[in-house]
């Protein structure tokens, strides 16, 4: 496993829809080594911070592979890593080998994984293409956020370790086929909400199918 880019974008202003939006979804390679701190990357920014980071969200990734599937499905001939938005581009962390709750030593810099990641219309905006976030969705294919456990600095080509594994073993992409495609899964919900390190966001809308608030461990 090995981190293959690390990208920042302050927010900008484009034109989408007839309308001004701001966003960070830009994100563009940086050389050399970057700090990773509670909230965000050096040099990184959210436009909008009731939907997008904070501590759940502070690091965003994206693997390779899939990388080499939308080029698959888009036929485009390259794609620029950090198009999709992610801070880390990283090789050998695909959706279904990631489970919520895992800890990575990434450089100097402890992370969890907290949630997948959900797409907006800025996705859309980047990709040019309406209607893009209904086919990432139900690609299974959405990177994750990471919380930091400990700042540190990270680069391309720093190795990651999985340190610790969550005994539970919800994967990334199982977790957002359970909210988006497999909600009567109840039993399965059960399991997701006992664990600790599920993000208060994608928590919420599992108690309330559940009709009620569940204990995490």
């Amino acid at each position: 496993m090995k981190l293959l880019s690390v990208n920042v974008s302050l927010p900008k202003t484009y034109e989408y829809g007839g309308k001004s939006v701001t966003t960070g979804i830009y994100k563009e390679p940086v050389a050399g080594r970057v700090m990773v701190r509670r909230l965000n990357l050096e040099g990184d920014g959210q436009a909008d911070l009731t939907v997008h980071g904070g501590i759940d969200k502070a690091v965003y990734a994206y693997d390779t592979d899939s990388y080499g599937y939308w080029q698959r499905e888009l036929g485009w001939d390259d794609l620029p890593f950090g198009y999709f938005g992610e801070n880390l581009t990283v090789d050998g962390l695909p959706d279904d080998r990631v489970h919520i709750g895992d800890i990575f030593q990434v450089g100097g810099a402890l992370l969890e994984v907290s949630q997948p990641r959900v797409p907006c219309f800025k996705l859309e905006l980047k990709m040019e293409k309406p209607g893009f976030s209904r086919r990432f969705l139900a690609s299974g294919r959405l990177g994750f956020y990471l919380r930091v456990l400990e700042e540190g600095d990270v680069g391309a080509g720093d190795v990651i370790e999985r340190v610790k594994t969550n005994p539970g073993q919800v994967s990334v992409r199982e977790i957002a086929r359970l909210l988006y495609f497999d909600r009567d899964n109840l039993d399965k919900i059960r399991q997701v909400l006992r664990l600790r390190a599920l993000a208060q966001a994608w928590r919420n809308p599992f108690e309330k199918l559940l009709g009620k608030p569940e204990g995490n461990s």
